[in-house]
């Protein structure tokens, strides 16, 4: 096993091994977030499910109140008036065909992708590009929508997808370690 820091080891010390409440969790990691930046702190739930099972699987979106402190890049890829809504709204890479083309080169200088219902028999011909990335649009996550700058808006402010992995547990980031 690997040696530890004087930091981490310092940090052991502080922590039992036992149960904590939520509260009482997140106290402990304010107090002791003593890195050089700003520390992300993440939930891993064990749901208890086997997500083979399609009654059993968990995909969902939540807007979190404060966001997460983290910046995304948001690419859009639209037709017509929407492009100029979409440059309107604050994403970063927008476009049509040259867009689509771009990504299927390997430009993929984005973390989420948007796009409009008439634009997707394009972006499925980018599959086997976006799909093992996790960056393919879909419309239960909201990626996939015809208000292009409400959406953009979303999840600039902090709108955040999870799902369960293989193992039936969701990982997600939630705040910083500076947030009150």
């Amino acid at each position: 096993m690997k040696k530890l820091s004087k930091r981490m080891t310092a940090l052991s010390t502080k922590i039992e091994d036992r149960t904590y409440a939520p509260l009482e969790a997140l106290g402990i990691v304010k107090e002791n977030a003593n890195a050089k930046f700003d520390e992300t702190i993440e939930a891993h739930i064990r749901l208890g499910i086997d997500p083979k099972y399609t009654d059993q699987q968990l995909r969902t979106t939540v807007a979190l109140p404060n966001g997460t402190g983290q910046s995304i890049k948001i690419a859009v890829i639209t037709s017509g008036e929407n492009v100029a809504k979409a440059k309107s709204a604050g994403a970063d890479l927008f476009g049509e065909e040259d867009l689509v083309e771009s990504i299927n080169k390997g430009n993929m200088d984005f973390d989420l992708l948007i796009a409009t219902p008439d634009m997707m028999p394009k972006v499925a011909k980018l599959g086997r590009v976006l799909g093992p990335r996790g960056l393919m649009p879909n419309p239960k996550a909201g990626t996939v929508t015809g208000d292009i700058a409400s959406a953009i808006k979303e999840f600039k402010a902090g709108k955040l997808e999870f799902r369960a992995d293989k193992a039936g547990i969701v990982h997600v980031r939630f705040g910083k370690a500076s947030f009150t």
